[in-house]
Order: structure tokens, then sequence, then C-alpha cells
């Protein structure tokens, strides 16, 4: 389901903008990983339902973003590059973009998209859609870098949307990350990386056990959490600027 959604056909409207984002997207929540090979430009402008022409003028702004690179001769193709992780300062400036209400909203958001999720992967998976949660729950566990662990918390919010068997919720799930992936880890110490290790825990059991409310509560309430971090942090930045 994640893989079909990076790579699934997109709607109407500005494409070339459009794939750069999917693309894009895919790539900062750890869809894409680093060094993997997209598939060629036939295949994958088809695979969009866009010309070669807009595909390679997608491509052409990633490699501008430094999120691809592009190979010749044998061997050659379009490679994924992961971005370099971003230093505590820069991502306080880029909350500081964010107003209060425009974090609060993004919370908002999330927290209907991530209960909606967990509540359908409760009530719909198989045990094959288990699987890739506990591998990314293992995968944070083991994550040595604050890159690692954001996108291994990432996943594993995508992997409860691809659960759910909703294309549309787990496009969405993968377009919210996009926006937060970067700042969800600012700053995180043991404390709350075992927080949400436990978090993730106990929202992998409900689904694990088909308990579709338990589920969704556990997910709205883990959400919830981080993005009151979030927006504490934010309101304590501008009172410090104020002061």
């Amino acid at each position: 389901m994640t893989a079909r959604t990076v790579f699934s056909a997109l709607g109407d409207g500005n494409r070339v903008g459009a794939v750069a984002r999917r693309l894009a997207e895919a790539i900062r929540v750890g869809l894409l990983e680093d060094g993997a090979r997209l598939p060629n430009e036939t295949d994958l402008a088809g695979q969009l339902g866009v010309a070669p022409a807009t595909l390679r003028d997608s491509l052409a702004l990633l490699r501008e973003g430094g999120l691809v690179e592009t190979r010749r001769g044998r061997g050659g193709g379009t490679f994924v590059r992961c971005p370099p992780e971003q230093s505590v300062v820069r991502l306080r400036a880029a909350l500081d973009g964010w107003s209060p209400q425009a974090l609060r909203d993004l919370g908002d958001h999330r927290e209907a998209i991530a209960g909606a999720a967990a509540r359908l992967a409760a009530e719909r998976s198989l045990e094959s859609d288990l699987r890739p949660l506990r591998e990314q729950h293992a995968r944070l566990l083991d994550a040595a870098t604050l890159g690692e662990r954001r996108r291994a918390d990432a996943r594993f919010h995508l992997e409860i949307a691809a659960a759910s068997q909703s294309a549309r919720l787990t496009e969405e799930e993968m377009r919210l990350w996009g926006e937060v992936a970067d700042l969800a880890w600012l700053p995180f110490d043991d404390d709350d990386l075992a927080r949400v290790v436990v978090e993730h825990r106990e929202i992998l059991c409900a689904i694990e056990e088909h308990r579709g409310e338990l589920a969704a509560r556990r997910a709205e309430a883990h959400v919830r959490t981080e993005m009151r971090r979030l927006l504490g942090m934010r309101l304590r930045n501008r009172g410090a600027r104020v002061g």
C-alpha cells in the first residue's frame, strides 16, 4: 500500500510540482531510502500518470533540491539522496515559521487522520500487514541518529495507514508527515525516545488485538502529546523574543 501510494497516478493540476512534492515527501519520511534507484523514467511516468517530459522537469526540481542524483552510463539511473540532518538551530527557526494557530490546526488534522487509520487498521489488518509495523517499531529501538529515529517514527505511522487498507488515508498521512517530519523530533532526549517507543507499542498492541476504538484513542493521544510539545516550544520561543 505504501509503495502504491508513492507511485500512484496523480490528479489534475500543476503536475510538475505535484510529482516533485510526492517524491520529496516519500524521501523525507523514508519511504524512498537513501541510495534507492527510482524506476526508469518511462515506467515512472506511466505509474504516476504524467508525460515523460513532466517527470523529467519534476526530477530536475528534485536534483536542484539535492534529493536525487542522476548517473549516466551502465548501471546509471536516478537515485535517492536523503537530505542531511538539520541542526537544532535551523529546526527551531523552522518551528518559528509556524503560527500557534497553524500548529493547532495541523495537530487537529494529524490527530484525526492517525485515529481513523489506527481504528481501520485494527479492524481490517491481516497478519501480513502487521509485520511492517513490528519492523518499524524495532527499527526505532535500534535507531542511532536523529534522522533514523525520525524516519522510523514516520514509517510506523505510514504503515498503520497502509494497514487500514485506505489509499486516501495513506496518502494523507504521507503528506502530513512531509510537513511535520523535521520538527517531530525537535528536540528529543532519551526520555522522549522511551515515551515514543512505549506509545508505539501500545498502539501496535491494540491493532494486533483488533481493538479499533482503543487503537484510535491511543494514536490520537500520541499525536496530541507530540503536537502539544511543539506548540509549547513555539510559545516559549515567542515569549523569549518578546521578553
